[in-house]
């Protein structure tokens, strides 16, 4: 039997909050806790505003419209899903559609196009990279894959790389120019904040 209730989230905070956001199956993706995305707000807290945000395997978009609503100025979706990517554009209809674009499809090729927009502008983002868990059939090669696109982000560019990921994997001290600034567990999920190491 079918089950057709529509898993929903709110907007825990800021310009949209109690919007209520519409989740993908969960087959396909998998919703980031409360308790992640509100520890994750908390240690940012104000450095989010007026900045760009990079949702790299975006589901929903809730992480990258949690930022929008309180005040990112700019967020760049990514996600290959096609169910994921209609529940995400209904999603940002919600929001201020004008300050986020949607890039479908491959995210590992789609980063490329990203970067090149923010060195024409000139700009840093946070990247915020929740990669489906490589338990499921197909993504086992999807942390090295994700760990070799981090490697491959221009430091001028980067403001902060967050990853939340399996807590079981253990994330090098040091991907190309970045190292683990800390890293927060909860449960099954840990986060993992990595910065330009020269910034220490």
């Amino acid at each position: 039997m079918k089950n057709n209730k529509q898993l929903t989230k709110k907007i825990i905070a800021g310009k949209y909050k109690g919007k209520t956001l519409k989740l993908p199956s969960k087959t396909t993706t998998r919703s980031s806790k409360a308790i992640v995305l509100e520890s994750f707000f908390n240690t940012l807290q104000f450095d989010i505003v007026d900045a760009v945000f990079v949702e790299v395997f975006s589901g929903s978009g809730s992480i990258g419209l949690e930022a929008l609503s309180r005040g990112a100025k700019q967020i760049y979706f990514m996600e290959r899903d096609r169910d994921a990517l209609g529940t995400l554009k209904e999603n940002i209809a919600q929001t201020d559609p004008s300050a986020c674009e949607v890039f479908g499809g491959d995210s590992f090729e789609n980063i490329n196009t990203i970067i090149e927009r923010l060195k024409k502008a000139k700009t840093k983002a946070y990247f915020y990279i929740d990669p489906p868990f490589s338990i499921r059939a197909g993504m086992e090669d999807i942390y090295d894959k994700t760990i070799d696109l981090i490697a491959s982000l221009p430091v001028e560019n980067v403001t902060m790389i967050i990853i939340e990921h399996m807590s079981g994997l253990d994330i090098p001290q040091k991907i190309g120019s970045f190292s683990i600034k800390k890293s927060k567990k909860f449960g099954n999920t840990t986060l993992t904040y990595l910065i330009d190491e020269n910034m220490e």
